[in-house]
């Protein structure tokens, strides 16, 4: 009887320790299926830059075209094509996950996403919370007009129907011209629609939104105007008036992403130097010289801030 009672405890180790690497083998092939989607050959150089998958790039993002658009599982539009090159050179595929503007601020505090992208203005504050990337444009005071209609200064503006988007920059700075009426719209259609109409002088919206409709409703009969920006002392006069100075625009990520923020930034300088930024903007309708060359108000914004005192903003001038 011991014998045979010893016989079955051997023939029982042997089924669990059978049972035990057929349960291991399924497990580790269900892991491994969860990561089909993530690239097979990551190099050495992408996985050493920390994003939260090793060679995938996570990019929160909205709907804001022609700066942003998601098309199946590809972000297109001027940021998109940007990133899209830049991540092509570091070996890292772009997945996007598609959020409001509020949640892609959000999605990047809180490290849930590696990066977001679309028009995001460099300021004090957020780079307090985040990394932005050097610039990979400047968003230029553009104003929608009527055909034949001229606005070229602040002062030019006195007296004038002016209309915006609820809760953009530029009202605060259109309430703070004299005289002026404020015309605020739940969205860009609304602008463009009283402009259309003689309602409303001017529209203050960013400059690819205004090019854009040029070509998509030409029945408006509107063009893209730039203003020349408020001087250091009319600002000085109305703060306000500092939104109608150009905004540098970044790429934003955590705030422990040091290493791919360094990396993304090389890339953007490099696409100014070799003329694909130039490229890329002219793809969308814009003026590089106004897109691609920095204010003066630039450096001093971020010198001794998220930048040393001797950091020179990317331009086509140099």
């Amino acid at each position: 009887m011991p014998e045979r009672k010893a016989m079955l405890m051997t023939r029982m180790r042997s089924l669990v320790a059978a049972l035990s690497a057929t349960l291991l083998l399924s497990a580790t092939a269900a892991c491994g299926s969860d990561s089909d989607d993530e690239p097979t050959n990551v190099s050495a150089k992408a996985a050493g830059l920390g994003t939260l998958a090793p060679g995938v790039l996570k990019v929160a993002v909205q709907p804001y075209a022609p700066y942003t658009s998601v098309q199946g599982d590809k972000i297109v539009g001027l940021d998109g094509d940007i990133l899209n090159y830049a991540a092509d050179k570091l070996g890292l595929k772009v997945e996007p996950e598609v959020t409001d503007f509020a949640g892609m601020l959000a999605g990047v505090q809180s490290r849930r996403v590696d990066i977001t992208i679309g028009g995001v203005a460099w300021s004090e504050e957020r780079q307090e919370q985040g990394l932005f990337t050097d610039p990979p444009y400047y968003s230029p005071p553009a104003m929608a007009v009527r055909n034949g209609k001229t606005y070229k200064t602040v002062d030019d503006l006195k007296g004038l129907e002016l209309g915006t988007v609820e809760g953009y920059v530029w009202v605060k700075s259109i309430q703070a011209v004299p005289d002026a009426k404020l015309h605020a719209y739940p969205d860009a259609n609304g602008v463009f629609d009283d402009l259309g109409a003689g309602r409303v002088d001017v529209g203050f919206l960013d400059p690819l939104i205004i090019i854009a409709a040029q070509k998509e409703r030409p029945e408006l009969k509107i063009e893209t105007q730039y203003m020349t920006p408020p001087t250091a002392e009319q600002v000085k006069a109305k703060p306000a008036y500092e939104y109608f100075q150009p905004y540098q625009t970044g790429f934003y990520l955590p705030k422990k992403a040091t290493k791919l923020e360094k990396a993304i930034s090389e890339q953007i300088v490099a696409m100014y130097k070799n003329g694909e930024m130039e490229k890329l903007v002219k793809k969308y309708g814009g003026d590089p010289e106004q897109f691609l060359t920095p204010d003066a108000a630039v450096a001093p914004a971020r010198q001794g801030v998220d930048r040393p005192q001797d950091w020179t903003p990317p331009s086509i001038a140099q």
